[in-house]
């Protein structure tokens, strides 16, 4: 798979825009960057299209802007000088796809049906897009193509919204998803960027699906850690669960056999996307101990501990 095609699986929500008018490009471009979304599909379907790119390229380095509606071989020659890193279609035109490829321009051409995701492959494509996504089928369409197809991901689009993300990203054969309800034009045309930050925020967090799962108390030796762990069971009735390195009151209380990682214990936060959660606390300057990461038979990552600690606990991320 490409790089810039894995850094928008990392990122999980392509936010696609149409612009009206170029102004909008820069404060649009910074709106969705502090909200958490560094990525943006900017179709060809008005004038400012073109101009839009190139501002957003231009101020926002470290952002990977994309063109999409871009139906010729010239549209794609104009997105690519403007600035953009990857290339999106609703159908899948050969002539335009293979121009891509002989380029090595990221592209990802719209796919609704076997036939398309077929000619997709013999072009070289191992990522497309599905579109339009609810309206072809949905999330039970593509796990259908993704039986005879199964090296092949999928990047949705249309009809995609808070709702329904996480339907489609729990699909391995998702990338990410493509949407447009966290920048609506009529808050573009009102200009309110700091809503659309906000919306952009709330997906972010809603993808992710932060959430407490348990609280880990440091103990001196074993008997000190059944004491404690009975204690929460005599007074709460949190049933007492023992295993090779901690004691488990219910599901919410793990008391250590020895002191482990933080000062006073540790915090355990699921994630629904690991790898992605990751990716997008790293943007926000958090480190993470590598050492302490634990993968399962498949090489796949379940848990990681950050590297400081927060209030004198230790926290790690595990995957729900």
């Amino acid at each position: 798979m490409n790089s810039i095609i894995e850094e928008i699986g990392k990122i999980g929500i392509v936010p696609v825009i149409a612009l009206d008018d170029a102004k909008d490009a820069k404060p649009l471009a910074e709106a969705l960057f502090k909200g958490g979304l560094p990525v943006a599909e900017v179709t060809f379907r008005t004038d400012a299209a073109e101009e839009s790119i190139r501002i957003m390229a231009r101020e926002f380095p470290d952002m990977l802007v994309g063109a999409g509606t871009v139906l010729t071989i010239e549209q794609v020659d104009r997105a690519v000088s403007a600035g953009a890193k990857f290339i999106v279609s609703p159908g899948l035109n050969p002539r335009v796809v293979f121009y891509c490829v002989g380029k090595n321009i990221p592209v990802l051409p719209g796919t609704s049906s076997p036939s398309d995701v077929e000619a997709a492959i013999e072009l070289g494509l191992d990522t497309v897009k599905f579109f339009p996504a609810e309206a072809a089928g949905g999330i039970d369409m593509i796990k259908a193509m993704s039986a005879p197809y199964s090296k092949v991901k999928f990047m949705p689009t249309g009809g995609i919204t808070a709702d329904n993300l996480k339907e489609y990203l729990d699909f391995d054969k998702i990338v990410a998803c493509g949407g447009s309800w966290m920048v609506k034009k009529d808050l573009v045309a009102a200009g309110s960027f700091d809503k659309i930050e906000a919306l952009t925020r709330e997906a972010v967090t809603k993808m992710l699906g932060f959430e407490l799962k348990h609280v880990g108390i440091n103990e001196t030796d074993e008997e000190s850690a059944d004491h404690t762990a009975g204690t929460f069971e005599a007074i709460f009735g949190m049933t007492k669960k023992a295993g090779a390195n901690s004691i488990f009151a219910g599901t919410g209380i793990e008391v250590m056999k020895t002191p482990y990682l933080g000062a006073n214990g540790h915090i355990a936060i699921g994630t629904n996307y690991i790898e992605r959660a990751i990716y997008h606390l790293e943007r926000q300057g958090v480190i993470f101990d590598e050492a302490t990461a634990k993968r399962d038979d498949k090489g796949k990552l379940k848990a990681i501990y950050l590297k400081d600690e927060i209030g004198g606990f230790a926290v790690h991320l595990i995957q729900k």
